[in-house]
């Protein structure tokens, strides 16, 4: 009999790469494994997931709004209709194990799945768990973690440190900076720039760009841009005059653009912070201050404290981001550390071992 399993989960690139990533490695494991993703409707991994070739369904679910308290009145009549969903999609595809991303749809998917016995799994992506996975954890059959000190979150006994599963075409990298510089268009002879605010943009970090992109350009640089939805606009009147910039509100091809990266400024949410540690690049990281539980500042911090990368705070990037992307430019010694370190971070097979831990247990 071929095992069924639910992924549930999603919302960012961040909880959804990871996903697909543990849905290819279980099927490469067992290819008779039938694999049901079940997310939030109107969220990224309805158009993300079908795209990697897995079915998904939707569930009615929104979560906590921290900064309108107001529109948390209709979340108790979302989480009741979205129990009864699930209930309805486990009776017609009856999972033997469910899998937990994190995300809106992770919390009743896992919850009903534990309550009826069924073997529950975890990956905490980032080094400060979510309130729903620390209670979830509870109950779950293992947790796989990305790093070690989580044992303040969920019990001993059921953590596994796994790493972050990386996107195939970035974990198993082998492009040239040449060829990741012809792919934007861009020469050999300057240091790039990759200025990335995750899949949904980074207000302050292109607004630091936007006011001091002339001064990078005019430390010898060049720059890729992944704007995000957030001032794509401007970034591409900015690109279409300096032909030193591209600029693009999203990059689907990452694994060129880390290739052709020389230094990177990004947020530091968890899939971030895995696809820099495997592309080995140095890093400055400005992160998203409203993350749940400050968690982006957190990851970042993991490799700040091994000396693999700078953190500017969120409230100072339009001013000093750019003047540390300079600074580290012309640092060479500095920029050759991070990059040691970086690679004896670096975790390339988590996708696999999870699969195959996941296998045994079921």
């Amino acid at each position: 009999m071929s095992k069924k399993m639910i992924i549930a989960g999603g919302g960012t690139g961040g909880h959804i790469f990871p996903a697909i990533a543990i849905a290819h490695a279980l099927q490469e494991k067992d290819p008779s494994i039938r694999i049901l993703f079940v997310g939030a409707k109107g969220k990224m991994e309805m158009e993300k997931v079908p795209q990697a070739g897995y079915k998904i369904e939707g569930l009615d679910i929104a979560g906590f709004n921290r900064s309108s308290l107001i529109k948390n009145i209709s979340l108790p009549v979302k989480l009741i209709k979205s129990f009864i969903q699930v209930k309805k999609i486990f009776k017609s595809f009856r999972p033997d194990a469910v899998i937990g991303v994190g995300g809106y749809s992770t919390f009743p998917v896992l919850r009903y799945a534990q309550s009826k016995g069924i073997p529950t799994f975890i990956h905490e992506s980032n080094s400060f768990a979510g309130k729903a996975n620390i209670l979830l954890g509870k109950k779950a059959t293992t947790i796989f973690t990305a790093t070690d000190g989580m044992e303040k979150f969920f019990p001993a006994a059921k953590i596994i440190i796994t790493g972050n599963p990386v996107r195939q075409a970035i974990a198993s990298m082998n492009i040239s900076r040449k060829a990741g510089l012809d792919f934007f268009s861009l020469p050999e002879n300057k240091l790039t720039v990759l200025v990335i605010g995750g899949s949904l943009g980074a207000k302050s970090i292109n607004e630091a760009i936007l006011a001091h992109y002339k001064e990078l350009l005019g430390a010898g640089l060049q720059l890729i841009w992944q704007t995000g939805k957030t001032l794509a606009k401007e970034a591409a009147e900015i690109a279409v005059e300096h032909r030193d910039i591209w600029a693009a509100p999203f990059i689907t091809e990452m694994q060129y653009a880390y290739a052709a990266a020389d230094i990177i400024m990004a947020r530091a949410g968890a899939m971030t912070v895995a696809e820099i540690t495997v592309a080995k690049k140095p890093v400055v990281f400005v992160p998203y201050p409203f993350a749940a539980e400050d968690h982006q500042t957190m990851n970042a911090l993991q490799l700040v404290n091994k000396g693999a990368a700078w953190l500017v705070k969120d409230s100072d990037a339009k001013e000093s981001a750019v003047a540390k992307i300079i600074e580290l430019a012309k640092d060479a010694a500095t920029r050759n550390y991070m990059a040691e370190v970086l690679g004896t971070l670096s975790i390339t097979n988590a996708d696999e071992r999870i699969a195959g831990e996941i296998l045994k247990r079921i």
